[in-house]
């Protein structure tokens, strides 16, 4: 089963939102019959409630956890209860929702709602929204018959005036299958954003750095998956259907920020990075953003993954 958490700020009870793994599902909590305390979901077309909604700011975050129970214990509790943030992107949570649940307990008691999407392997992907804002429906996956609809790399949340999508785009290598299966993922993708209309912003860790300003070290990086052309291109070819990269509209001077360094060397130390960590925004959503920044850590010692939270203010 899937399973989409959902505790709601200053509630004592937790609701559960299952939903059948080998289906794209989509829920309204006012649609999910209660048993007790739990709500009981089932897949379902999504409806729309025509509602005056107020668009209202908020601070959106993304960050690759790199296994949610090793960063809940090395600090992103402490950084949940600091954070502005009103809405996280989590990717690689590695967890399913029972862990999940239990290595976010203290953030769920707090007031975060939690949204979902357990990996299909055990110990890779994982993606989630947490939000202290209410949810008013959340899809797992992108296409109902997709080889990728249980492996735990998609989940939309929809608000009442923006969609908010967290996404993990896997690793490849290139000339091999798994570079394959990259690409075949970013074609789903692609079509998915495509159907996209309104305020929307997609985030997650792309696993692909756009441009040489992307990446410390591009010369030795062209013939290796994460910036090679083929990858390169399809994040060209989001921008000219209208995607804006947020963070590089609010900073398009000078290389970064980077969002990736690996856990080797002295990489962190000598901001050896990687920028791989994006909001894509259609152009309604863009236009609110007001201000962004990496959240990168002050020392090596002080880092809980390997990526740093990626934030922008939206007016």
């Amino acid at each position: 089963m899937q399973i989409a958490h959902f505790l709601g700020a200053g509630r004592a009870h937790r609701q559960f939102a299952f939903a059948r793994r080998d289906k794209v599902s989509t829920q309204r909590l006012s649609d999910l019959p209660r048993l007790g305390n739990f709500w009981r979901g089932r897949p379902a077309g999504r409806r729309t409630v025509s509602l005056y909604c107020r668009s209202v700011p908020y601070i959106l975050s993304t960050v690759n956890v790199n296994g949610v129970r090793a960063a809940a214990g090395k600090g992103l509790l402490a950084w949940l209860s600091r954070t502005e943030a009103d809405i996280v992107c989590l990717q690689e949570t590695r967890a399913d929702d029972t862990q999940i649940a239990a290595a976010l307990a203290p953030a769920l008691a707090d007031g975060w709602q939690l949204a979902h999407a357990e990996p299909g392997i055990k110990g890779r992907a994982g993606v989630g929204v947490l939000s202290r804002r209410p949810m008013r429906s959340v899809r797992v996956g992108i296409e109902p018959d997709s080889e990728f609809v249980s492996t735990g790399r998609y989940i939309e949340a929809e608000f009442d005036d923006v969609t908010v999508a967290s996404v993990y785009v896997h690793t490849g290598e290139a000339e091999t299958p798994r570079q394959e299966e990259k690409y075949r993922f970013l074609d789903e993708l692609a079509a998915r954003m495509s159907t996209r209309t309104g305020a929307f912003v997609i985030a997650g860790d792309w696993n692909i750095a756009h441009t040489e300003r992307d990446l410390k070290n591009w010369k030795g990086n062209l013939k290796k998956s994460g910036f090679l052309p083929a990858e390169r291109a399809w994040l060209d070819r989001q921008m000219g259907a209208g995607y804006v990269d947020v963070v590089r509209k609010l900073h398009p001077e000078g290389d970064g920020p980077f969002s990736w360094w690996s856990y080797r060397g002295r990489a962190f130390d000598n901001d050896t990075g990687w920028r791989i960590d994006y909001q894509l925004a259609t152009p309604e959503a863009a236009e609110r953003a007001k201000q962004a920044v990496v959240e990168r850590a002050a020392t090596y010692a002080q880092r809980w993954s390997d990526h740093a939270p990626v934030t922008v203010q939206y007016r």
